[in-house]
């Protein structure tokens, strides 16, 4: 589709899709408010021409409407992955006299891969010593711990294999060669500085920035470990992805059209605390200890632009390159995973918080069977909550699908909480760092009973307000948390809600009101195995018999990192200065 980045500015001037900023910005924490103010309109990308302490240029909001997304890659991924399965399908096992009607693939497969380059754009300069702050990384939010670097292609290679691994990891910029790499568990390259780690080696890494945007949802896909990235981009640019030799010895080849390349290594046993970071689940991520890369080079183009974006409360820009990749890659969940014909994850909860599937149920308990095979399919592994049916629904209708699995659900049977799992870094709802619980919730077959959908009793003592969500869900607001920790308990036996399938406690009952701010504030706040009670709760057959009503208790607690929040002064500033953004009187 693009052969890099500036071809792609180029086609969003063309469709009046960019707005440049002239006016002086700042890196630290400006930009990413204007950034904010315009994906919050479903506004245009930016492109700001004069960021101050660098000369170089920022591009942002790239991806942050579904037009620029097809502006970006298109119709024909999808088309291409659909027919590949279809393809699979009517030819296993082959069929000689049907393979020529897929001649088409073949020609497709022969532009997929990689092609040297002997010019590369990306090596026309090169910083003749080391100094990472030339480059004008942001700084989101003022509890961040520094600038960061937050669309980068991180590359590397399997110390004992060499089969590579393209992701986007946050990268905290240190000082002029330093930064953080914030390796998650469950990612590719982690894996392959594990590798290293016990092997006692430094593994070589290369930041790349910039690029085909192929590059960039090719980076972020939840592939299986051992599928190359490259070759997803590749089949999104509709071409192969060029490539030069690295002049530097020891290093990988780079991306011949990238904007920047970051060349040099992380050593074993270096590790330095990395954040605080406002991150896409809408909280600080707090500081650990992560490794530490080391620069040895920096290349770039003579004119590169610094592609950057910005993350916070859902929605932002992540949300809708997410959901576009799981359009992408959902025609593929049958062939990897025969049991499952629908899945969807919700951008809203940060997409691991809650995910859910339309499953096959040919023989009893099918169901639950899929769902442990979802759960145990890469980063699908680090679901939190994953809703379970066994007819077509629409996934993207949160309401109504809930309303279809609570008229269904018996409770005795079809909730599992599975405690002592692993859990996504950045969800701090266990209180301990990637470690906590999951839970499986079923609803098929025929419907059970009909679902109460207004609240009409009274209101018992630490509740202040009831709303409902939809047919058998209610949001209860409770005192806070410290005032009473056991009110889920209390609620769950006390015989008041009885009507109810799901109780929801909040600070703020009017969650309710929006189905996105419900799915970000509940799903984000509680971990299954602590937060949930139950009306009734019996041990049989080492399995627990659950009776409704069952309690959500998705409170703030004390040991939450807290909810992003625009400084004062930068939204005062922003305020000020906005005409002079766009040029208005």
């Amino acid at each position: 589709m693009h052969k890099n980045l500036r071809s792609f500015i180029e086609v969003l001037r063309k469709e009046d899709q960019l707005t440049e900023v002239s006016a002086e910005v700042d890196p630290y924490l400006e930009i990413a408010e204007i950034h904010r103010r315009v994906i919050e309109e479903q506004g245009k990308a930016l492109l700001f021409s004069n960021v101050k302490g660098s000369t170089f240029p920022v591009v942002t909001n790239l991806f942050g409407t579904v037009k620029r997304i097809e502006l970006a890659f298109g119709k024909r991924p999808l088309e291409f992955v659909k027919r590949a399965v279809e393809m699979v399908d009517i030819l296993v096992p082959p069929k000689i006299g049907k393979l020529w009607g897929y001649r088409d693939m073949g020609l497709t497969a022969l532009r997929l891969g990689t092609r040297t380059v002997r010019s590369p754009p990306v090596l026309e300069s090169r910083q003749p010593q080391v100094d990472l702050e030339k480059l004008p990384l942001l700084q989101l939010w003022h509890e961040d711990g520094g600038h960061f670097i937050t669309l980068p292609l991180v590359y590397t290679e399997s110390p004992s294999s060499h089969k590579p691994n393209l992701g986007m990891y946050r990268i905290q910029r240190y000082d002029k060669n330093t930064t953080g790499i914030h390796w998650q568990i469950g990612k590719g390259g982690g894996f392959h500085y594990f590798e290293a780690e016990q092997r006692r080696e430094s593994l070589p890494v290369t930041i790349f920035l910039g690029g085909p945007p192929a590059m960039i949802l090719a980076a972020i896909a939840p592939l299986p470990e051992d599928v190359p990235e490259l070759m997803l981009a590749s089949l999104l640019a509709d071409s192969k992805i060029g490539v030069a030799d690295n002049p530097i010895a020891g290093h990988h080849r780079l991306l011949s059209e990238a904007e920047f390349a970051i060349c040099g290594y992380v050593p074993p046993d270096e590790r330095r605390p990395e954040g605080p970071f406002g991150d896409h689940y809408g909280y600080y991520s707090l500081a650990h200890e992560y490794p530490v890369f080391h620069a040895d080079a920096v290349f770039h183009r003579r004119d590169a632009i610094y592609p950057a974006t910005v993350v916070g409360k859902p929605r932002q820009e992540d949300f809708f390159i997410g959901d576009y990749l799981q359009e992408l890659l959902s025609p593929l969940f049958p062939l990897v995973m025969p049991a499952v014909k629908d899945l969807w994850s919700y951008g809203e909860t940060g997409f691991h918080s809650l995910a859910a599937a339309v499953v096959k149920e040919r023989y009893g308990r099918e169901a639950l069977s899929a769902g442990f095979r979802i759960l145990g399919e890469g980063q699908l592994a680090l679901t939190k909550f994953l809703l379970l049916t066994d007819k077509e629904q629409d996934l993207r209708d949160f309401g109504s699908l809930f309303e279809y699995i609570l008229a269904r659900v018996d409770w005795q049977r079809d909730l599992f909480i599975l405690s002592q799992t692993a859990f996504d870094t950045l969800d701090y709802a266990s209180g301990k760092i990637n470690h906590g619980s999951k839970a499986i919730l079923m609803g098929t077959g025929d419907a059970r009973r009909d679902l109460v959908r207004e609240f009409s009793g009274e209101l018992p003592p630490g509740v202040r307000k009831a709303l409902p969500v939809c047919g058998g869900c209610l949001v209860v607001e409770g005192e806070a948390f410290e005032s009473e920790r056991e009110l889920g308990k209390r609620l769950a036996a006390s015989g008041m809600f009885d009507d109810w399938q799901v109780v929801v406690i909040h600070d703020d009952a009017d969650v309710a009101r929006y189905t996105d701010k419900f799915l970000w504030a509940t799903w984000t706040r509680f971990d299954p195995a602590t937060d949930i009670s139950a009306g009734t709760a019996e041990v049989r057959n080492n399995h627990i018999a659950y009776g409704s009503p069952i309690v959500i208790d998705a409170r703030m607690k004390p040991w939450y990192p807290g909810v992003v929040e625009v400084r004062a002064d930068i939204a005062k500033l922003v305020d000020e200065r906005w005409n002079e953004y766009f040029g208005r009187s």
